[in-house]
């Protein structure tokens, strides 16, 4: 039995849906039963539980061999918030006794400051390696899937909007269903040791971004650069919490100073394209 967390997500949909198209068995931790209904309809199981609630959780965990975490983000938390949600994620799964756990967490992971909300990222994955689980720690990129926070602007006002002074440096973009079958392969195959894996896939900049939008959208855009004093308010404006807006300010900090790098133990290739993943939001 696999049991899979964030299965109304992108990518833990996508590990639940994997896993049952090869066969395995699935449970689905949702907090209501209704979340559970998709997987169910492929043949998973659910079980209801909060991830912040360590016992039930733990309780979900049990008879598993694989598990798949992530650290759900609480827009309107800081670092206690996020911190208790990790400890109890890493009680359960020491409390249940799984024996392989894959995590999707992310570039930077390493470092426990200066990332933004990766550091509390960094502080599940070092609690996890603390509770005897073999951990498969699955560090991705940007989400393609990330243009989706711009589709008001994009489809409403005609703007493509970038946090920085440059729309011509190439990032590295992954889409989430190469992560889910990542992950869904590491749950297939666990390591007989932790690692880190890093996923490794295509580099686009904005402007490559703007301009497949344009080309399927039919419609020019404007591409605007925001400037760094004008991040925060930006982020207001479009509905984030001052406080979660800091902290992604921070996280784009860090990829503009470089600290953001491959670490791992190995690296797995992702190659799904961007005007896939844009045909796929956009339809």
């Amino acid at each position: 039995m696999y049991t899979i967390t964030g299965s109304t997500g992108h990518v833990g949909a996508v590990v639940a849906e994997e896993l049952l198209k090869r066969g395995a068995p699935v449970r689905t931790v949702v907090r209501e039963r209704a979340g559970g209904e998709r997987p169910a309809r492929l043949g998973a199981e659910a079980a209801t539980a909060d991830l912040g609630d360590r016992e039930a959780f733990a309780e979900a965990l049990r008879g598993s061999s694989g598990a798949f975490v992530l650290l759900p983000t609480v827009v309107t938390g800081g670092d206690v918030e996020h911190r208790a949600l990790a400890d109890s994620i890493a009680g359960a799964v020491s409390d249940s006794g799984v024996p392989h756990v894959v995590m999707l967490s992310s570039i930077g992971a390493e470092l426990a400051e200066g990332t933004g909300p990766v550091r509390w990222l960094c502080h599940l994955e070092n609690l996890l390696r603390g509770t005897g689980t073999v951990l498969s720690a699955i560090r991705s990129w940007h989400f393609q899937e990330k243009v989706e926070t711009l589709l008001p602007a994009v489809l409403g006002a005609g703007v493509y909007p970038v946090f920085g002074d440059t729309v011509d440096v190439p990032t590295r973009m992954i889409a989430t269903a190469d992560i889910g079958r990542a992950a869904a392969g590491a749950l297939l195959e666990p390591p007989t040791r932790s690692e880190v894996v890093d996923l490794e896939g295509p580099q686009y900049t904005e402007r490559e971004v703007a301009e497949a939008l344009e080309s399927i959208l039919g419609r020019r855009l404007e591409i605007v650069t925001i400037p760094r004093s004008g991040w925060v308010d930006s982020l207001v404006e479009a509905g984030l919490p001052r406080v979660f807006a800091q902290e992604l300010t921070g996280l784009h900090d860090a990829e503009q100073q470089g600290i953001l790098k491959f670490r791992g133990d190995r690296r797995h290739a992702c190659t799904t394209g961007l005007e896939e993943t844009l045909r796929r939001v956009l339809a």
